[in-house]
C-alpha cells in the first residue's frame, strides 16, 4: 500500500503544480487514496521531496533529481526532525527546536537558497529567522510549517 501510494504521489507531483501538503492530500483523495495529512507529511520526508521556487516564483514540490535537490532534501530533513514549532514576530520567525539542534536548523535554513530569508541566529533550542519583510516572513513560515507538517 505504501509503495503504491508513494508511486501515486510521484506521479501527481510530476503532472501537477503541487505547492502544499493540503493540495497533495486533496489530489490523493481524488485518486481514491485514503490517507491522512500526517501520512502525506511522512511520505514527503521519506521520498526526499523538496519545495522550491518555480519559474513563476511560486513554491512547489519537486522530486529530487539533481545533487542540489538531494542537498535541499537533506536540509529539509534536518529541519523537519529537529524543529518543534514556529511563530512570526514582525519580519522574523522564531523556531523552537529540540535542545542542542537549533544550530543545525539555522544552518539548514541558511542554505535553503530561499530569497525570503536574510539570515538566522541560533541558540541551543531556538532559531531566529530574519526575513526581508513581514510578507516574506509569512511566506517563509508557510514553507517551514509545510516542511514540518504543522
Amino acid at each position: 500500500m505504501k509503495k503504491k501510494r508513494q508511486e501515486i504521489i510521484e506521479q501527481l507531483i510530476r503532472e501537477n503544480n503541487v505547492g502544499t501538503q493540503e493540495e497533495l492530500l486533496d489530489l490523493l483523495i481524488a485518486e481514491g487514496v485514503n490517507v491522512t495529512q500526517a501520512t502525506v507529511s511522512r511520505d514527503i520526508k521519506e521520498m526526499r521531496i523538496v519545495k522550491k521556487s518555480g519559474a513563476n516564483g511560486e513554491y512547489k514540490y519537486y522530486l529530487p533529481s539533481t545533487q542540489e535537490d538531494e542537498a535541499d532534501s537533506r536540509l529539509y530533513s534536518i529541519i523537519a526532525n529537529a524543529a518543534l514549532s514556529s511563530v512570526i514576530v514582525n519580519n522574523e520567525i522564531i523556531v523552537k527546536c529540540h535542545p542542542g539542534t537549533a544550530r543545525a536548523v539555522a544552518s539548514a535554513a541558511d542554505m535553503l537558497h530561499c530569497k525570503l530569508i536574510a539570515g538566522t541566529i541560533a541558540g541551543d533550542d531556538t532559531v531566529l529567522v530574519i526575513c526581508f519583510s513581514a510578507d516574506a516572513a509569512v511566506e517563509a513560515k508557510e514553507i517551514l510549517d509545510d516542511m514540518l507538517g504543522f
